[in-house]
């Protein structure tokens, strides 16, 4: 059943068939023709991926971004970070990588990100001299930190599959998301001061102490969510409900930039977007239970510790083929369908399943802006208006600075862990 499962779902992804229906159908497939299963299992089994308590973070989490967007928490985030490293050469591009990780802390998605950040930096970058490509490719490259830095759906999703701590794996997540910014940051000033943009970026910035008032009960969101989450007042999933009401209060009676006529569209966008993830979970828990009941995990897991002789050598196996995988298949089903086979061989190898989910979802976040599916990619050439071909070349220098990022915290596993070590 093993091959009916792999290739009826790699045919079906040639045919462009959409990315849970491509799941579910090549499950039906194996379980009609290659089992003895009766077919009651694919509604019990697609029901029960979704019966967890930690996946109600994903709509939650979705809903807060488009409340945020929409009530103007992310424009004054953006004015913040201008005010930190806008009076610099480069600080305009130096202020979306800033502005991404400020805001990946609260919405735990990188298309949302795209999408605040970017209609407001992509338009000032290209009004200050910047490339168009250039600014797009940097908006889509920031904006994966919204997958790395603690909330993410990703991580709650390898957490929900692998029965890992969601807790512990958002700790784990910070070192590596403040590496990946710092490594972005430092590119930025590097390409700007080498080709020359930049030199007016100090315009139109604001004083750091007035910019810092206006956005203090913004700023207080990340501190209130990750805070409570790291000090164990709250769940995750408790902490995707507190941000959705404070992005409602902010947005409605402190900042008054949403009304309650906008709420309709709001919640209606973020269940369209949460209906097509959950569709994916489901479909995949379905995938992942005909693929253990396979032995396809054992099977791969003898193989491995056969062909690889260290831990350095998997860990090298796995980069490369999630770095392919990421590259054609959208995050969510590729962590719901690789991570459960994946983790137990790298446990087997003596790695951590914590820094192994880290590892996972930084490599995959890659992904997102690597042609030619990256969903950053369209997101940006959306926002700034051209084709996503004209946006290959200046992706170059960030995929090479991720992918450096992506091997120190693949073969120090200390940034991942040492934060979690020191609070559990």
């Amino acid at each position: 059943m093993n091959a009916a499962l792999a290739f009826s779902l790699i045919l079906f992804f040639i045919l462009s068939v959409p990315v849970a229906i491509s799941i579910a159908l090549a499950s039906i497939f194996g379980i009609t023709f290659f089992s003895n299963l009766p077919l009651l299992v694919v509604p019990q089994k697609m029901f029960t991926g979704l019966d967890s308590f930690p996946l109600m973070a994903v709509p939650f989490f979705i809903l807060a971004g488009n409340l945020m967007t929409r009530g103007g928490i992310s424009h004054r985030l953006v004015d913040f970070a201008k005010s930190l490293v806008g009076g610099m050469q480069g600080g305009l591009a130096s202020t979306t990588i800033l502005a991404c990780m400020i805001f990946a802390a609260i919405s735990g998605s990188s298309v949302a990100t795209t999408f605040a950040i970017g209609s407001i930096l992509i338009p000032a970058m290209v009004k200050h001299g910047y490339p168009v490509p250039m600014a797009a490719s940097l908006q889509a490259s920031s904006a994966e930190l919204g997958v790395i830095i603690p909330p993410s759906v990703p991580l709650i999703l390898f957490a929900v599959s692998t029965e890992t701590s969601i807790t512990q794996l958002f700790i784990a997540g910070l070192g590596p998301g403040l590496l990946v910014a710092g490594a972005l940051l430092l590119m930025v000033q590097i390409w700007c001061r080498v080709k020359g943009y930049g030199m007016q970026d100090r315009d139109e910035r604001k004083p750091i102490a007035s910019s810092f008032l206006h956005a203090f009960w913004a700023l207080l969101m990340p501190v209130i969510i990750i805070g409570g989450i790291y000090g164990g007042i709250f769940t995750p999933t408790e902490a995707a409900a507190v941000s959705v009401v404070y992005a409602l209060v902010l947005g409605l009676f402190v900042y008054r930039e949403m009304s309650f006529a906008d709420l309709p569209d709001l919640f209606r966008g973020a269940a369209v977007t949460s209906g097509a993830v959950m569709l994916i979970i489901s479909a995949a828990a379905l995938f992942s239970f005909l693929i253990s009941l396979s032995g396809m995990p054992n099977a791969i897991g003898d193989w491995a510790q056969s062909a690889f002789s260290s831990p350095w050598s998997f860990l090298l196996a796995i980069n490369i083929l999630l770095f392919v995988v990421g590259m054609f298949i959208e995050t969510a089903a590729a962590i719901l369908v690789l991570a459960p086979i994946l983790t137990p061989v790298a446990i087997a190898f003596g790695i951590d399943p914590v820094h192994f989910g880290v590892v996972v979802v930084v490599n995959l976040a890659l992904g997102m802006f690597t042609p030619p599916l990256g969903v950053n990619l369209f997101a940006a050439a959306q926002v700034a208006e051209l084709p996503v071909q004209r946006m290959f070349k200046s992706l170059l220098i960030p995929v090479l600075t991720m992918i450096t990022a992506l091997i120190l915290i693949t073969y120090v596993p200390q940034i991942s862990l040492f934060l979690r070590d020191m609070i559990t």
